[in-house]
């Protein structure tokens, strides 16, 4: 087992969450950019291939096991875009309001307004893993020119959950960890790194994550 991790990424709210889910496990999770670890290239089309450079990257430079999370928003009317160009939709600057801008222009007019997050999460345990493990998740939703909300990041103000009548900015945290993208791809990493602990002998901890 091991009791660290490095986030490859220095998002801080994706580090709040991994940090809330590995805290019961006594898994440390430590941004890249506190040991130096450069950006890595994302050439890819795909989000796994991605995340599991960016994890590869990220294990490589700090010999230590490294979690790697590509996530995007897609939408139908725009042929999937902007997909793994989410982050940097209007720039490398990577800024969440521009991005957001961006995405609200190019829907102007569009009759079907359907939109979906992607998350796909990858672990390795060295830079050279043979068997990463690798978990995804889809959530559902619809572009809201309207921001609301300010219980998240990226595109959440705008994507509006129709069964819960709120963008994701709006929904409480316990149940974002339940339903969207990245919670339901966290609760496939949760069932790995149970199965982690029973193989290596270790209780299961109690885990409030999931939970009201």
């Amino acid at each position: 087992m091991f009791n660290e991790i490095v986030l490859a990424s220095n998002n801080a709210g994706k580090l709040r969450e991994f940090t809330a889910f590995f805290e019961p496990y006594g898994v440390k999770v430590i941004p890249q950019g506190e040991l130096n670890v450069p950006e890595c290239p994302e050439p890819h089309c795909t989000f796994v291939e991605n995340a599991l450079a960016k994890a590869r990257h990220a294990s490589l430079v700090t010999g230590r096991p490294a979690l790697a999370d590509d996530s995007g928003i897609c939408a139908t009317a725009l042929n999937g875009a902007p997909g793994v160009h989410s982050a940097r939709y209007a720039g490398e600057h990577k800024n969440d309001a521009d991005n957001n801008t961006k995405l609200g222009l190019a829907l102007q007019g569009e009759a079907n307004k359907e939109v979906w997050y992607v998350c796909v999460l990858v672990l390795v345990r060295s830079h050279d893993d043979p068997q990463p493990i690798i978990l995804d998740g889809v959530w559902q939703g619809e572009w809201q020119d309207e921001a609301r909300g300010d219980n998240g990041f990226g595109y959440d103000p705008h994507f509006y959950v129709t069964q819960y009548k709120q963008t994701a900015a709006e929904i409480s945290t316990t149940l974002k960890n339940r339903i969207s993208h990245r919670g339901r791809a966290m609760l496939g990493l949760m069932q790995k790194m149970d199965e982690l602990f029973h193989l290596h002998g270790l209780e299961v901890p109690e885990k409030a994550f999931f939970n009201d």
